[in-house]
């Protein structure tokens, strides 16, 4: 007999080698771009341009260093692991669906200027995890974006005007990006867990038969073995 508690939540290898090999992806490009003088920066997202719009697709993969790099790589790392961990049914329509509407917001708002890097991604994510355990009102998920406002609360500063060289509207965008998408997806988040016979297929034979004459729960030998 299966466990009376089902999980929705299973770790497995994609949960770590899928954020992993993304930000080596984007190493390996940076690393392209100063071997070979490729110029990416080019590529990347110009405002309110017919050249600017590929940018919506490519700006997330183009960095100015390795400074800016590495500021990008952890907190996308733990962010891309928090979504494929929590969020492995849909984390892949996030990220995709995510990564074109906060193009598309920063090529309509943001300055006229090259906009590149992942720190959208970064905003996008924060904000959807954020968001998306406050809408389910799971308290597993609600403690996800808990603890994502302690790891990242502060990131909320950097999405108004102040630095130059900072791409405040693309923080703005992958934070707006990430509450629309977390309030389309609320009806399909994961669910909290619920015992068997809580079920709507559970069976009222199959429920009785975990209490005993005197009504005390009395679960079979395999739930115990397997807790």
């Amino acid at each position: 007999m299966e466990s009376p508690i089902q999980s929705p939540f299973k770790f497995s290898l994609k949960t770590v080698a899928i954020p992993l090999y993304s930000v080596l992806f984007l190493w390996v490009i940076l690393w392209l771009d100063f071997r070979f003088n490729l110029h990416f920066k080019n590529y990347g997202l110009y405002p309110r341009t017919a050249k600017g719009l590929l940018g919506i697709v490519t700006s997330p993969f183009i960095h100015k260093n390795m400074s800016h790099l590495a500021h990008n790589s952890l907190p996308l790392f733990v962010m891309l692991m928090a979504l494929f961990y929590f969020y492995k049914r849909i984390a892949l329509r996030i990220l995709i669906q995510g990564v074109l509407i906060l193009g598309i917001l920063t090529w309509i708002i943001a300055r006229p200027a090259y906009h590149i890097g992942a720190s959208g991604v970064v905003y996008l994510l924060v904000s959807f995890i954020f968001f998306s355990g406050i809408f389910s009102k799971y308290y597993r998920l609600i403690a996800v974006s808990l603890i994502v406002v302690f790891l990242y609360g502060s990131l909320v500063w950097y999405m108004f005007p102040g630095e130059e060289e900072m791409s405040w509207e693309g923080h703005l965008s992958g934070f707006i990006s990430g509450f629309v998408l977390a309030f389309i997806y609320r009806k399909v988040l994961p669910e909290p867990e619920k015992y068997e016979w809580e079920k709507e297929s559970y069976q009222a034979d199959d429920f009785d038969a975990l209490f005993d004459d005197k009504g005390n729960f009395n679960p079979p030998e395999e739930i115990t073995k397997e807790e």
